[in-house]
């Protein structure tokens, strides 16, 4: 029986990791799966790029699900959260790691509004929108059952803080996102869904 106490405590965790299949993400998602969870990982390229990881993610026994979805898209977006629901209802875990830098690094005088909103849709509002989603979902099933376990991680940078003239539209975008994770954080705290940031620098 599934509902069953006993099925409860052998069911393995769940979590989505935006841009889960290189880099931090990746490194994410292979820590997660040592420790025994199921993973939904999102990224922007064609499933056949990342069979290959998705393959050696599978080695330890964890159910993993590639799901190519660019965060910097509302549909992009709505379609990632349904297939999480779907197959999952409410994740135990979600990590904001996807990201990115700007395509051209320009002085601060120079830099265009165009790399400004495309960085400031993917690092920001994608994670910002998709958080606001799915902690609707973790919420929702923490009122249903009590000992459901939830968290959030937002992996901002230290660019959140440093000033970096030649390339200031993602210190603003990543600015932004560091205070997103403590606005969640605090809307978050009196339903039991700790939510945190990680900063890192040059990796």
């Amino acid at each position: 029986d599934p509902m069953s106490p006993e099925a409860k405590t052998t069911e393995r965790p769940v979590a989505l990791v935006t841009g889960g299949t290189r880099g931090i993400g990746l490194g994410i998602a292979r820590a997660l799966a040592r420790d025994g969870w199921d993973l939904v990982l999102s990224g922007v390229r064609p499933p056949e790029d990342i069979a290959p990881v998705v393959a050696d993610l599978k080695q330890g026994g964890s159910r993993i699900t590639y799901v190519a979805a660019d965060i910097s898209s509302r549909d992009a977006r709505a379609s990632l959260a349904e297939q999480v629901r779907a197959r999952h209802g409410a994740p135990n875990a979600l990590v904001n790691n996807a990201g990115r830098a700007p395509r051209v690094r320009s002085d601060l005088l120079e830099a265009s509004e165009e790399s400004f909103e495309e960085l400031m849709r993917t690092n920001l509002q994608g994670p910002y929108f998709l958080t606001q989603e799915l902690s609707r979902d973790m919420v929702a099933r923490r009122e249903a059952d009590a000992s459901f376990r939830a968290s959030i991680v937002f992996v901002t940078s230290v660019s959140a803080d440093m000033a970096s003239p030649n390339r200031g539209e993602y210190c603003v975008s990543k600015a932004g996102l560091s205070m997103a994770a403590r606005l969640f954080a605090v809307r978050l705290a009196a339903g039991g869904i700790p939510v945190y940031e990680v900063r890192p620098g040059i990796i």
